[in-house]
């Protein structure tokens, strides 16, 4: 039996094959995967990494399709991607305190406004930021002064053997932009520790970030959020606007005319496009600057070599990988 009948076999598991993936980006940028697994549930999780790692296979996980992007060659194994049972939320309240226990799957978005209808605070700083409460636990998330550590009681996964693991508040190292969760761990539920407020306070609160967003952020053209983490004392769209990128363009991907820190797509963009543009802005605040910008977004599947001189140079439009 070949590994395509193997994962076949595994309830709760949906396989396909050579799946394009700019569908599941922000960016809607992405070659194809080998292998697309849609996971409903914990225990197809456990036993579809149980497979991958007895055969071999590289697997990577993709949640909502934000702070990413995919290669045009695509990736080679599995990419997963959670499902039903990790898009679930259960709420409770104890002497005044509020948990919400969160799948990993579930939209950041979608939290923040559930939160404000039930009158939950300590979710507002959220509001805006892209993908599932598991990648955002992944990179703490943060925006507005706060971060998603300053909400976490605890953190459910799985090994990449399928082995449960759970991982309480004080066992975790949050640093900026990093929760440094175990190599290979992957996030299945996490606790929230929310407190309760009036409801139209908390959506007060929220229509009040939302103006102050829309105003900074680009909108209208899909993106994979800020492309790179803020350096201490400074912030990376300040310094790519002022060493005079902001509008710049390769291809149909453009370094934004609002906010310099996000790169969009006008429409048909390419990764290798993206990313020269990442590397442009890194080298001119490089030479201008003297400072080294650290991307936020991850680079995932197969990326052409650098050239001899240290720089990305992106393919032409019509070059295949």
């Amino acid at each position: 039996m070949d590994t395509v009948d193997e994962l076949k076999l595994i309830s709760g598991l949906k396989v396909k094959l050579n799946e394009p993936l700019a569908p599941y980006t922000s960016i809607k940028i992405g070659g194809p995967a080998d292998y697309f697994l849609a996971v409903e549930d914990r225990l197809a999780l456990a036993r579809t990494l149980e497979l991958l790692c007895r055969h071999g296979i590289p697997f990577c996980l993709l949640g909502q399709g934000s702070n990413v992007l995919v290669s045009d060659r695509g990736v080679r194994g599995a990419v997963l991607r959670l499902g039903r049972e990790f898009k679930e939320a259960l709420w409770t309240e104890d002497n005044g305190a509020v948990v919400a226990l969160v799948g990993a799957a579930y939209p950041v978005s979608r939290l923040v406004r559930e939160a404000a209808r039930r009158g939950y605070s300590g979710l507002e700083f959220a509001e805006g930021i892209p993908g599932s409460v598991g990648g955002a636990l992944v990179m703490n998330a943060g925006a507005y002064g706060s971060e998603i550590e300053k909400i976490v009681d605890r953190v459910e996964g799985v090994t990449a053997q399928g082995e449960a693991v759970g991982l309480e508040r004080g066992q975790m190292l949050f640093t900026y932009r990093s929760s440094n969760l175990p190599p290979g761990t992957i996030v299945t539920r996490v606790h929230l520790r929310l407190t309760k407020d009036r409801a139209e306070a908390v959506s007060q609160r929220i229509r009040d970030l939302v103006t102050r967003r829309k105003k900074s952020q680009p909108s209208g053209y899909p993106n994979s959020g800020s492309m790179f983490r803020n350096p201490p004392g400074d912030f990376a769209g300040r310094l790519i606007e002022a060493a005079g990128l902001k509008g710049r363009k390769i291809g149909t991907a453009q370094i934004s005319e609002r906010h310099a820190n996000f790169i969009v797509n006008l429409g048909g963009a390419k990764a290798d496009e993206v990313r020269g543009l990442m590397e442009l802005a890194r080298a001119e605040v490089r030479k201008r600057f003297g400072v080294e910008l650290e991307p936020e977004v991850r680079l995932l599947g197969e990326w052409p070599e650098e050239n001899t001189s240290g720089a990305y140079i992106p393919h032409r439009r019509n070059r295949t990988g």
